[in-house]
This record gives C-alpha cells, structure tokens and sequence, in this order.
C-alpha cells in the first residue's frame, strides 16, 4: 500500500483487511465498511473528495448494488432521471432552493463559484492547466494528465480563468472597418 500511497486503518485478520475498516485510495478517496480476506465485502461506503459518496453491498471487491449521491445532495436515479435533462437545465441548487434574482448568473451548483487559478479551466474535478496537460484536485492535489480527447472537451466546454470576447473577428467587424469602405449606408 505504502509503494501506491494508499493506506489502511481497521482490522487485519492473517495479515489482511478483515472486519472493519477505511482504507484510503492515493486520490484521497476513502471506503469505509466492511472487509473480507483483503477485499471490499459487505456494506461499505466510498467517499470522494468532492463531496459525493456511493453506499453500496460488496461482494469480494465488487459493488453487487449501491446508490450514487452528489455532493450536493442529489441523489442518482437509474430511471425516470430528470435532472439537467434537455427540459430542465437548472441546478440541483436550483431546483431546491429557487433561481438567483435577476442579473446575479449561476455558473456552477456552488454560489459563489470556485475561483479559478490563472490560466486554467474548472473541470468539475479540479482544475485544469492546459499548458501541463495536467488536472489537480481543487485543493491542488496531482489527479491525472489529460489525454487528447479530454484536453479538447476541457478546452471547448468548461469555464476558464479568463474572460475573452467569443464570435467576433476583429478584422471583419463592422466596428472596426473604416467608413469610406463600408457597405453600410
């Protein structure tokens, strides 16, 4: 455990995870509940570092059934799910507790939005640094390197640090184009 930076604390029976215990994953994700020879068995919970959690029945290191939950509180349905579907876009936030006055946008389920370091993008997860390839948890913990498809989803659909005018080309602008040369009458 100690070479993948994970770690154990609870019962060991013949020198393995046996009984009860919570044993942390080197992305600080942690499982508390029961063990069985070395293995996830049993009730167990697995908790991650944004805040959302999954409650689930093991059997030999396999979840066998469970329930996903969000860090704010939303609970995962497998049917009839109707959130953030093409009908309703609103936040679980949202939902519970009412939109923002006017004028007052929400970008994210959390109000007021993580700030975003320099030059990075929001990914849900962590941040991202397009320049390292490289996501970090929002605490600013290495997660992973993004591989090609991702940096490119990151890059076309995630909020930035920075704020830039989208759509318009300078050069072609009617703003920008001298009088004696428009068309514009």
């Amino acid at each position: 455990m100690e070479l993948t930076g994970s770690s154990y604390k609870g019962d060991i029976k013949n020198g393995r995870m046996d009984g009860k215990g919570e044993y942390t994953f080197p992305t600080e994700t942690t499982y508390e509940g029961e063990m069985k020879d070395g293995m996830f068995h049993g009730k167990g919970v697995l908790h991650f570092p944004n805040g959302s959690k999954y409650e689930a029945t093991w059997e030999n290191g396999i979840a066998k059934q469970g329930s996903f939950t969000f860090a704010d509180g939303l609970q995962y349905q497998e049917k009839d799910w109707d959130y953030c579907d093409g009908y309703d876009r609103r936040f679980y936030s949202e939902r519970c507790n009412g939109l923002r006055p006017a004028g007052e946008s929400q970008l994210t389920d959390l109000h007021p939005p993580r700030l975003i370091p320099d030059g990075c993008y929001d990914c849900g997860d962590g941040f991202y640094d397009p320049n390292t390839r490289v996501v970090t948890s929002h605490s600013g913990r290495f997660l992973r390197n993004a591989d090609d498809s991702e940096h490119e989803w990151i890059v076309r659909t995630c909020r930035k640090a920075w704020d830039e005018v989208a759509g318009v080309d300078p050069e072609k602008s009617v703003a920008t184009i001298p009088e004696e040369t428009s068309n514009i009458n």
